[in-house]
């Protein structure tokens, strides 16, 4: 056992000694010493529950003879967050979440982990974790909410944004919005739409790290306390059979991840994620490997905002595990990867059912023959760009239009609550990138702005920044290289066309290469908008959203 490092011989009598002020047994500190890392907190509705989901995973890991021992991960609500500086640190507490979590583990020297996480960057950065540390390890999330309902409709938080665009265009009343604030977010959990938390905590059953029902049971069922159970079982057994991340997390694996994201038409923000995740298990994941998988991957999945199902709709038509079924019946995934469960991806989804072919397509039946994401690239985005393509409407696959450009946020939102948008336009946000924002805001207020003001099907986005999981429509975001780098959505003026082909996966500016060469020339950078605290830290060493948005050493530096 790795803990008998720090709990053996005479030598480690002192932390023995501390084990005792804990009030640990004999019997205990010989038991394999498991962490469980909770992400429990007061302000998140996904992680209110975490305490109960806890509690669980400690009777499963006791039962199945090992010892558990808690300690914390921070998370940060998006949904909260949104709309002011907050956004700037949801994405960078991916990393503090990996770093921290690594420490802890390896300070400690645990055998093995189980991770309860359950909203956007608490689970990649976890994930990360796991693979730095790679012991064995095994993830639990707190579950999806159920979806609200509001006059006769099934409703999530991505509605709720919307209805405040819509009393900005004057079509809904302040009752009604009240009414929808009072009723799209009923119970605990990840909020209930195909966004970024239920994403990843989907993805981790692809990737083979998460139990079946993971990323869908939804939080308020017995059936996922059941779940958690089974989480501290697995762990010993995998700390049996000695099965760590890095035989899980394999380069077939995350591109098994990134098929099933295709099918399941996830959040743009995982293309944020799976690279992060890959760079920590050595495989240099280029996001351009996104559209080969996305030709051949069919889209069977049009959760919300993409549709009208949630996540309790998936989780009753068979789960992650039906749609990676139907999947594997037409060759399209690496079967004999490894799992959590002791057993292959192949033997593990061999008897999924589906249950549902309305909610899940048969790969006969699909939504569309293409995956959910494609990165697109250009003159205006050299490195890529990604849009949720399943939550498009048709007639804005293709656009031209004028760019209205804007270098924050705030004042995009001011423009398009202001009627100064009108159909036909293309937004432009700018210096909202990692490095530039920093923190690479999520850009779910104009998006909804844009939809609630009923120009969904004849207004584009761009940025730099990112979406959230419940942004819909025509929202092209991580722009690479970014503003703040000098990249070609830096040059970009008032009134030029913009071109978007998201069939043939382009973004182009249509500038001659020689008006671009002369605003190249005259650019100049900005000043940071940050210049103290984690957040410059994280500015002077963030890449672009192409690379994952990964920290490095800044060059020259050691």
């Amino acid at each position: 056992m790795i803990s008998e490092n720090m709990k053996s011989g005479m030598q480690q009598a002192p932390a023995r000694s501390l084990l005792n002020a804990l009030g640990f047994t004999p019997e205990e500190i010989k038991k394999p010493m498991i962490g469980i890392v909770s992400s429990y907190n007061e302000i998140v509705p996904g992680h209110m529950n975490i305490d109960k989901i806890v509690e669980a995973v400690k009777l499963g890991v006791a039962e199945a003879g090992g010892m558990p021992v808690v300690f914390p991960a921070i998370a940060v609500c998006d949904g909260i967050a949104m709309g002011h500086i907050g956004m700037k640190y949801s994405l960078v507490t991916r990393d503090l979440i990996a770093d921290s979590t690594e420490c802890m583990a390896i300070a400690h020297q645990f055998d093995g982990l189980v991770m309860v996480p359950n909203c956007d960057k608490n689970v990649p950065g976890l994930l990360m974790a796991a693979a730095r540390v790679n012991i064995p390890t095994v993830f639990v999330s707190g579950g999806p909410m159920l979806a609200g309902h509001v006059k006769g409709q099934k409703r999530s938080l991505s509605s709720m944004f919307e209805a405040v665009g819509s009393y900005a265009a004057g079509t809904m009343t302040e009752e009604d919005v009240t009414e929808f604030e009072n009723k799209v977010c009923p119970t605990c959990g990840s909020c209930s739409g195909m966004y970024t938390a239920n994403s990843m905590n989907c993805l981790t059953e692809a990737l083979g790290m998460g139990l079946s029902g993971n990323g869908t049971i939804p939080a308020v069922y017995s059936e996922r306390l059941k779940l958690a159970k089974h989480a501290g079982m697995a762990v010993m057994n995998m700390i049996e059979k000695n099965i760590r991340p890095r035989d899980i997390m394999t380069k077939d694996a995350i591109l098994n991840a990134l098929t099933v994201d295709m099918a399941l038409g996830c959040s743009t923000n995982s293309m944020l994620h799976l690279p992060a995740i890959a760079h920590e298990v050595g495989f240099d994941f280029d996001i351009s490997f996104a559209n080969p998988i996305s030709e051949k991957t069919p889209n069977l999945c049009h959760l919300a905002p993409a549709g009208p199902t949630y996540m309790e709709d998936l989780n009753e038509a068979g789960g992650v595990y039906a749609v990676m079924k139907e999947l594997a019946d037409i060759g399209l995934l690496h079967l004999d990867c490894m799992t959590v469960t002791g057993r292959t991806i192949g033997e593990n989804i061999r008897n999924a059912l589906n249950r549902n072919p309305e909610v899940i397509r048969p790969v006969d039946n699909p939504y569309s023959k293409t995956g959910g994401l494609a990165v697109l690239k250009g003159n205006l985005a050299p490195d890529g760009s990604v849009v949720k393509r399943s939550a498009v409407v048709p007639e804005m696959m293709v656009h031209e239009g004028p760019a209205r450009v804007f270098d924050c946020e705030e004042d995009a939102i001011a423009a398009i609550k202001g009627g100064k948008i009108v159909e036909g336009d293309v937004v432009v946000i700018r210096y909202e990138g990692p490095q530039g924002g920093p923190g690479m805001r999520e850009m779910l207020n104009p998006t909804s702005a844009i939809a609630g003001m009923g120009l969904g099907s004849t207004v584009a986005l761009i940025t730099d920044g990112r979406f959230s999981g419940a942004s819909r429509g025509a929202s092209i975001g991580h722009v690479s290289p970014e503003a703040a780098l000098g990249g070609p959505i830096a040059l970009v003026e008032e009134g030029d066309i913009i071109a978007i082909d998201i069939p043939n996966m382009t973004l182009d500016l249509k500038v001659s290469d020689e008006e671009l060469a002369k605003r190249r020339a005259a650019w100049q950078p900005r000043e940071p908008k940050v210049t103290t605290g984690y957040l410059a830290r994280y500015a002077s060493m963030v890449t672009s959203g192409n690379r994952g948005a990964i920290l490095e050493i800044p060059k020259g530096e050691k």
